[in-house]
């Protein structure tokens, strides 16, 4: 650990080069800039190319991916996303190992470590996690169901202080795409489909975890993935050479960036280009990663956004998770491109940071071959150490294991997550007297509940016939694919397989069913509406909010973040840039019952 020392005027510094001298960026007195030129001028190349690497992390070393000792010590890396995290107590403590073994190199830049996000339902290794103990609310698109920027902005808040707590300060996350192509798998993560409401969710949220400034009670916000990832050709996702491009059939790539220009006004640190081919758009037909026109010309030019620019993870390299598998690099477009002329090309295009690598020899070695000069490299370099200053982590980057093991987690925290969890419940369609004649204590059949939580509500039965009513809860309907990394992702059909809708409708005729549906895309609900005592549309909640819903007249006050489309020829003949597209849609973007 760096010694902390009183200079002779009696102001507390950290000795960060542990030479006994507070050197202006050790001093906490001078403006952010300041601190950043001084400690910019004593870098050396090496430790330069090391700010401009995002790499992987799990809390503790193991085979996985390379040490954080050989990583921060011997590569000069300081930025590191978080894979695992066993509980906030071991976060905190990895947090503090990490930032001794920083606190030992030459300079004692301290360590930035960052997220997927970890405060909702969906776990896939590469967009988002539940692991670590965290309170959990609905996925984004629920909090844009709740059509409430108070709420969600204090819900942000709310976990923004538990990432503080076990040491993670960038939030790899909010997305300001938007959900226009219903196919799609990633819309769980977005705000949804109306520009309009999406924007006001977006600021709300980065307000809540920056604050009115980045300071040291923030999370910075990385709003990805510019300059808006929704518009997938044909739904298809960008983590797969087959959805490498987007579609703009529309011309509607302004309607993309109204959020993004809500982020911008929000204040958001730093941004992440997306994966793909902005194929239509008017826009140079390679991925944004790679993309002078999206980056210097749309992000730095158009909207004068002179923050961190990261690009999304392993475009150059991609990954192995070893034992499992190999991931193929996202480098769409320029496939035909040495290594080398890559990272020139996104360098060029204007990136800061190159997310998911490790590899900071790649940046010395375009330096000293004189394909770029250090000065473009100081650009960067600049803006990664201003964010790093502003955060506070020169000057305290540790945290308190014990008080991460009591916030993260509180009850709080999780009364709040299961507030916005219930003001997010969208009642689709009823038959209003069905339910209300059931006993006092009905006979329950349930699935996809977990049975000690329905006991609660009645007497669980095994046969839907001897039952006073079912519950069911259901995933959206989707094409299970082959690999492991695309079951993780689901896509291609909205539509339940017939076999599936015969035996929900034949179900719902035995006795009053109640149907939910997890609504992580837009499903073709059709052919169960008429069948239904009661269509629910859920995005993230636990059991007993539904069934307080269904049993207790509790309200299921949300407003429906996007239109529900009637049939999959309606989705497939709609364009994927252009909102509320489907033809004759079941329910529109905004529906929200009578209580």
């Amino acid at each position: 650990m760096v010694s902390r020392l009183v200079h002779h005027d009696g102001t507390p510094f950290r000795d960060l080069n542990h030479n006994g001298t507070m050197e202006p960026y050790e001093d906490p007195r001078l403006p952010v800039d300041d601190r950043v030129e001084d400690l910019l001028g004593r870098m050396t190349l090496e430790e330069k190319a090391g700010q401009m690497c995002h790499g992987r992390m799990t809390a503790g070393d193991n085979g996985f991916m390379p040490s954080g000792a050989d990583l921060i010590a011997e590569r000069h890396i300081t930025h590191f996303a978080m894979v695992q995290v066993p509980s906030a107590g071991v976060m905190a403590a990895w947090n503090n190992h990490v930032q001794d073994l920083a606190a030992a190199t030459r300079l004692g830049i301290p360590v930035t470590l960052s997220s997927d996000p970890r405060h909702g339902f969906t776990a896939n290794p590469m967009t988002a996690h539940t692991d670590g103990g965290f309170s959990p609310g609905p996925e984004p698109i629920g909090l844009a169901a709740t059509d409430d920027p108070a709420l969600v902005e204090e819900f942000a808040a709310a976990i923004g202080r538990e990432l503080r707590a076990v040491g993670i300060r960038v939030a790899i996350h909010p997305m300001a795409d938007l959900a226009t192509e219903p196919r799609w798998a990633r819309i769980s993560g977005t705000f949804g489909e109306d520009a309009d409401r999406a924007s006001r969710m977006l600021a709300a949220y980065i307000r809540g975890m920056q604050g009115s400034a980045l300071g040291p009670d923030s999370v910075a916000c990385m709003t990805k993935h510019f300059p808006g990832h929704g518009p997938q050709a044909r739904g298809e996702d960008a983590h797969f050479a087959y959805g490498r491009h987007q579609a703009f059939p529309g011309d509607n790539l302004e309607y993309h960036l109204r959020p993004w220009e809500a982020a911008f006004a929000a204040g958001t640190a730093q941004v992440m280009p997306c994966y793909s081919i902005p194929s239509g758009s008017g826009l140079p037909e390679v991925a944004a990663n790679f993309n002078h026109e999206v980056i210097t010309g749309l992000l730095r030019g158009r909207y004068g956004f002179d923050g961190v620019v990261c690009t999304d993870f392993n475009s150059l390299t991609g990954m192995e998770i070893p034992g499992i598998v190999q991931l193929p690099p996202r480098n769409w477009g320029v496939e035909h491109l040495s290594l080398a002329e890559q990272v020139l090309m996104q360098l060029d295009a204007g990136v800061d940071q190159l997310g998911g690598e490790t590899r900071p020899d790649w940046i010395v070695d375009a330096v000293r071959s004189g394909t770029i000069g250090e000065e473009r490299v100081d650009t960067s370099v600049r803006r990664i150490l201003r964010d790093k200053f502003r955060l506070g982590l020169f000057d305290d980057p540790y945290v308190d294991a014990e008080a991460a093991n009591a916030l993260v987690g509180a009850a709080e925290t999780r009364l709040l997550g299961r507030r916005v969890q219930q003001r997010s419940l969208v009642r689709l369609t009823d038959r209003a007297d069905t339910l209300r004649s059931l006993p006092g204590t009905p006979a329950l059949y349930v699935e996809n509940i977990a049975p000690g939580t329905a006991a609660r509500y009645g007497r669980l039965v095994d046969r839907p016939e001897d039952a006073d009513v079912a519950v069911l809860r259901l995933t959206a309907p989707y094409e299970k694919r082959e690999g492991f990394l695309e079951q993780h992702f689901h896509a291609g059909s909205l539509e339940f397989p017939a076999t599936e809708l015969a035996r929900i409708q034949a179900l719902c005729a035995t006795v009053p069913t109640v149907i939910d549906v997890h609504l992580d895309r837009p499903a073709v609900l059709t052919g169960l509406a008429p069948a239904a005592a009661l269509l629910l549309g859920s995005f993230g909640a636990d059991d007993d909010l539904l069934l307080d819903v269904v049993l207790r007249h509790a309200p299921a006050p949300g407003t429906l973040p996007f239109d529900l489309p009637s049939s999959m020829r309606a989705v497939e003949d709609s364009r994927e840039d252009v909102p509320f597209d489907t033809a004759e849609p079941f329910l529109r973007c905004g529906h929200r019952a009578p209580q």
